[in-house]
């Protein structure tokens, strides 16, 4: 009898034995089959090129290549710092970053939270499929749509001025107004888009909360104060904390499409002033520093703000 007990128990253990890592990705091989394009993406296009980093430590020659070439230490970082551009391209890309943070950032919540009061289905489909559409422009086709829009001869926003007895305004190339047009052409196309995942949040609120608090006698902006605005903390402070890391990071191609050299002292930021030292003047090492210091920059955004929100609110991303 003992000598059947001890052989059913040690049958046990080879079953939890095996368990393991091996086992379940033998068992989960189709799952993990579906998620290794994705890895392979990353690795490839990711991972893979970061060892072209160290250029911007060395003085890269083409013909010699990454791991032949020179190193030189901190000198095209020292020479960035000391470049008479730095200031002038920190404040711009530190300034669109933080405006598309106060102004492009919230928009989606509250077009979230206002499509979903709308009690009519056929008119709250129709308006968040018209939102979409906006996203799926490339960037080119919606800053030519935001150029001939404000063209001051054709341009349907100075025809409306004129027709006010205003005179006409060469937005494109005032500089006060570059930061404007940029913000406002990106809410345009990204607000719709950027809403999903907040619409998908909602969608998840227990539809009883809303009912306790219309018997509670509460109308539709105290419930959306004390209801929708907490349930939806959590998402919004992960997407904050996301988008906080791009406060250094604006995109180049949008500004090169908009901006002038009338407008240069406003509009040039950190990539532009990549794109320009490193593809058009061939200066790859000293690229690769300014692109490095800005990803650096991008990432203690992103470890500062989600330690401030972890302490604020509890909630963080790790």
């Amino acid at each position: 009898m003992k000598e059947t007990v001890i052989k059913k128990s040690t049958k046990v253990k080879a079953v939890i034995n095996h368990d393991s890592l091996l086992y379940k990705v033998r068992r989960d091989w189709q799952l993990l089959l579906m998620l290794l394009p994705g890895l392979l993406f990353y690795l490839v296009f990711r991972y893979g090129p970061m060892y072209g980093v160290s250029i911007a430590f060395k003085d890269y020659g083409v013909f010699l290549g990454v791991f032949d070439s020179p190193w030189v230490g901190l000198k095209h970082f020292a020479n960035f710092f000391s470049n008479d551009d730095f200031a002038k391209l920190f404040k711009n890309t530190l300034l669109l970053g933080t405006y598309s943070i106060v102004w492009a950032f919230p928009m989606p919540v509250i077009f979230a939270i206002m499509l979903n009061e709308v009690k009519n289905l056929k008119l709250k489909k129709l308006i968040q499929t018209s939102s979409y559409l906006p996203a799926f422009l490339s960037v080119v086709v919606v800053c030519s749509m935001a150029i001939d829009l404000l063209s001051p001869n054709n341009g349907i926003v100075n025809r409306i001025l004129q027709a006010f007895g205003q005179e006409k305004i060469y937005f494109i190339t005032q500089p006060n107004w570059f930061r404007t047009i940029f913000i406002g052409s990106d809410i345009w196309q990204n607000m719709g888009f950027s809403a999903i995942i907040y619409i998908a949040a909602l969608s998840g609120i227990d539809p009883g909360l809303y009912e306790a608090a219309k018997i509670d006698g509460c109308g539709r902006m105290k419930s959306i104060i004390n209801i929708t605005i907490p349930c939806l903390m959590p998402t919004i402070i992960t997407m904050l904390i996301l988008k906080s890391g791009q406060v250094f990071r604006i995109g180049y191609e949008k500004v090169l499409l908009l901006y002038t050299p009338l407008t240069y002292e406003v509009a040039d930021v950190f990539g532009t002033f990549v794109y320009r030292r490193g593809i058009i003047q061939a200066e790859y090492s000293f690229a690769a520093a300014v692109g490095l210091f800005e990803s650096l920059v991008a990432l203690t955004m992103v470890i500062v703000t989600n330690h401030l929100s972890k302490k604020a609110s509890s909630y963080s991303l790790w």
